[in-house]
C-alpha cells in the first residue's frame, strides 16, 4: 500500500521504535511507516488502517507492538475474532495486563457478555492503572446492558471516579455512559444532568454529549447551506433539518460494545 513520502516512521512512540530495533534497519523503517499510517487513519478510515496493519503484520509478526496495532485495527473494523487473537498474542509477548479491558470488549463484540463480566471480576483488573480500571468498568456496564440488566449497568457505573469533580482523560466518557444508561432507563432528568456534566469535561469533543443534550432540550439543527438557499428563494433539499441524532457519528462497534476506546470515545450505548 502506498505511503506518503513525508511519513518517515520516526513519528511513532519511542517505545515502539525501540521494539522495532530487533529488526534489520530497512525492515524496521518499513514497519514503522506502516504503523504510522495505522495510527493516522484508524479513526477517519479504519478499513484503510486495517490494510496497513496487515502489511506491518506480514513484515514483523513477532513484534508485540505490531500485533497490538493489528488488534486495534481489527477492533476498529468490527473484526472482533481477529482483534481478540492479536490482543491475546500481544499480551503474551509483553506480559502486560494493559489490554485486558479491550480483550473483554472483544468478547462482547463476539456476543459473549458473560465472558466479559467474568473478566471484569478477574485478579488482573486489580493490576490495571486507574484508567484501565475505569475502562473495565465501562466494559462491564456495557455487558450488563447486553444482557438486558439495565439497572445493574447503572449501578456498575456508580463509582468514586464518577462522583469525582476532577477531570481526567476518561471522565467525559464515564459521565456519558452513565447519562446514556439513565436515559435508557427513562430517567430523563438525571440523564440530562449527566450529559451536561459530560459536556463540561469533554474539552476535546471525544463524545457527542453536546448533541445528546441539545436533543433532550429540543434544539433542532438546521443545515446552514439549505438555510441560505431558502433565504435566496430556492427550494431547499429534502433534509431541511438535521437532528442531533442524525448528526451523531456512527460507532464502528455493535450496540453497547464501546467500553474501550482505543482512543475513540465513548459513545452512546455504555
Amino acid at each position: 500500500m502506498p505511503i506518503p513520502e513525508e511519513v518517515t516512521g520516526f513519528e511513532i512512540d519511542g517505545a515502539v521504535r525501540q521494539e522495532l530495533m530487533s529488526l534489520p534497519k530497512t525492515l524496521a523503517d518499513d514497519v514503522a511507516r506502516n504503523l504510522v499510517m495505522v495510527a493516522q487513519l484508524i479513526d477517519e478510515d479504519p478499513e484503510k488502517a486495517y490494510g496497513y496493519a496487515k502489511v506491518a503484520l506480514r513484515l514483523a509478526s513477532r513484534v508485540g507492538a505490531v500485533r497490538e496495532a493489528a488488534g486495534f485495527a481489527s477492533y476498529a473494523t468490527q473484526r472482533y475474532d481477529e482483534a481478540l487473537k492479536e490482543f491475546r498474542t500481544a499480551r503474551r509477548m509483553s506480559g502486560s495486563v494493559e489490554l485486558w479491558p479491550v480483550i473483554a470488549d472483544c468478547e462482547r463484540g463476539l456476543g459473549r457478555p458473560e465472558k466479559a463480566l467474568e473478566m471484569a471480576g478477574a485478579p488482573e483488573v486489580q493490576k490495571l492503572d486507574k484508567a484501565g480500571q475505569v475502562e473495565m468498568r465501562l466494559v462491564a456496564a456495557g455487558a450488563r446492558r447486553d444482557l438486558g440488566q439495565l439497572d445493574a449497568a447503572i449501578v456498575t457505573l456508580q463509582s468514586p471516579e464518577l462522583a469525582s469533580n476532577g477531570v481526567h482523560p476518561w471522565t467525559a466518557r464515564l459521565r456519558y455512559a452513565y447519562a446514556d444508561a439513565l436515559l435508557a432507563a427513562d430517567r430523563t432528568e438525571e440523564a440530562r444532568e449527566w450529559f451536561a456534566k459530560a459536556v463540561e469535561s469533554d474539552k476535546d469533543g471525544t463524545t457527542d454529549a453536546s448533541d445528546r443534550l441539545a436533543e433532550l432540550d429540543g434544539v433542532e439543527f438546521t443545515d446552514a447551506y439549505e438555510e441560505e438557499e431558502a433565504e435566496a428563494g430556492e427550494e431547499p433539499g429534502a433534509a431541511e433539518h438535521l437532528t442531533a441524532e442524525d448528526a451523531e457519528p456512527k460507532d464502528v462497534r455493535p450496540e453497547g460494545a464501546r467500553g474501550v476506546d482505543d482512543g475513540r470515545e465513548a459513545r452512546q450505548d455504555d
